[in-house]
């Protein structure tokens, strides 16, 4: 009879310690603002590997940004206090791995983030395929992710999007301002060149489904491997075709052999390439054959020759001026811009929740972190300017964009 007591006591303790371990954890997972000594961000870039040229820059402005504003005392939060609400000064912690460009290794590192590290967000990836790779991940965890790829795919439909935002200006967005452009120029057939990997299959589509709207026919319809060193073969058979304009979508190094390839079998229609070109190396890869290419860009790679007056000009001059200062001249590209927007977004979104949000929900969640990134608006960003709601998840019109041709070696506003 006292071993039935005994045991039956042992259940008590066993239970009760049980319940207690689920409240702890529960505390833990679901901290209100009071609570929170600092918030997460979970970082994913392919700083290393082939898409390096693009995910170094974002990860250098992501580490920059996070030393900024940790050392002017980190983001603004509202806490409860007897008192009533005040204000305080919180750090933002990142949490970084590298993808090297790789789907299967950013997919273990984004469960990572969300499993182990706890983020309350993620900014990141890379490239279009690794984000199209993590979009189940996220949605079944409940994780915002602002992603710095470009494929309309990412964000759309918002129906199936809902934990998922972006800030590069889409693919769609890019074909439309090319064609606009050639459109005015008289031209009517062009040829297309896409690389086979989540980017450049998004672009295709695009570049097919838009081309009657602006009265284009596509008369060559080539496609190249990302790992592929030589295109002649496909450029020998577009030269070979009526074609007025070329399009090139990728990004490097195939676009700049595909502008080298170009220049050695004396093709003489002009070249557009997509916004996956937007950096410094495309000029140093493709060398003199980059000279009178053109392509869509934002603002930043041109901001020296905007007026004053545009409203984006302060912020892409500090940012250059910021990024240059500490990474050496020459070094700014619009890839770093898009880590630059994905960053900013995300801490004013937990600004936000931790701010008048925490106020009415009384805690900060991933959910109400989700939902104050849909309620940014007229944020200047790099890429343009942000106007995010339930509908849009990308919040950029083509407007964000402009025409910029290489002239002697560098970025020109084209006329």
């Amino acid at each position: 009879m006292k071993n039935k007591q005994r045991n039956s006591a042992i259940r008590v303790v066993l239970i009760l310690a049980t319940a207690l371990s689920f409240v702890l954890v529960g505390t833990q997972c679901t901290k209100k603002p009071k609570e929170r000594e600092m918030y997460k961000i979970g970082a994913i870039f392919a700083s290393t590997g082939p898409a390096s040229m693009l995910g170094l820059p974002e990860k250098n402005t992501v580490e920059m940004l996070e030393e900024t504003i940790n050392a002017n005392g980190g983001i603004t939060i509202r806490i409860q206090t007897t008192k009533g609400w005040v204000d305080r000064e919180v750090p933002i912690k990142v949490i970084m791995y590298d993808t090297e460009g790789d789907s299967t290794k950013t997919v273990t590192a984004t469960k990572k983030l969300i499993e182990s590290d706890q983020v309350d967000l993620i900014v990141g990836p890379t490239t279009s395929g690794a984000s199209l790779a993590i979009l189940d991940v996220v949605t079944e965890a409940e994780v915002p992710l602002i992603s710095c790829a470009a494929s309309v795919k990412i964000v759309e439909p918002v129906s199936e999007r809902y934990w998922v935002f972006k800030t590069p200006q889409t693919d769609t967005m890019a074909v439309e301002k090319i064609y606009e452009t050639l459109k005015v120029k008289g031209i009517k057939k062009i040829a297309i060149i896409t690389v086979s990997d989540g980017y450049g299959d998004s672009g295709r589509v695009e570049l097919r489904r838009l081309a009657s709207d602006y009265g284009l026919t596509i008369v060559a319809d080539e496609r190249y491997g990302g790992k592929d060193t030589d295109m002649s073969a496909q450029l020998t058979k577009i030269k070979g075709t009526d074609a007025e304009a070329l399009i090139c979508w990728g990004t490097n190094p195939g676009p700049a052999l595909i502008a080298k390839n170009r220049k050695q079998l004396g093709i003489t229609i002009p070249l557009y390439n997509s916004h996956g070109v937007a950096s410094p190396k495309f000029i140093e890869l493709a060398g003199g054959a980059a000279e009178g290419t053109f392509l869509p860009a934002g603002k930043l790679l041109v901001v020296d020759q905007l007026p004053a007056s545009d409203p984006q000009k302060d912020v892409l001059s500090k940012y250059k001026a910021d990024y240059e200062g500490r990474f050496g001249l020459g070094t700014v590209n619009t890839f770093g811009g898009h880590a630059y927007d994905a960053f900013m977004v995300a801490v004013m979104a937990i600004e936000n929740a931790a701010g008048e949000g925490a106020k009415k929900a009384g805690e900060v969640t991933r959910a109400t972190i989700r939902d104050e990134i849909e309620n940014i608006k007229g944020f200047y960003g790099t890429g343009g300017i942000f106007n995010f709601s339930p509908e849009d998840h990308n919040g950029l019109t083509k407007d964000g964009f402009v025409m910029v041709e290489i002239k002697n070696g560098t970025w020109s506003l084209a006329e």
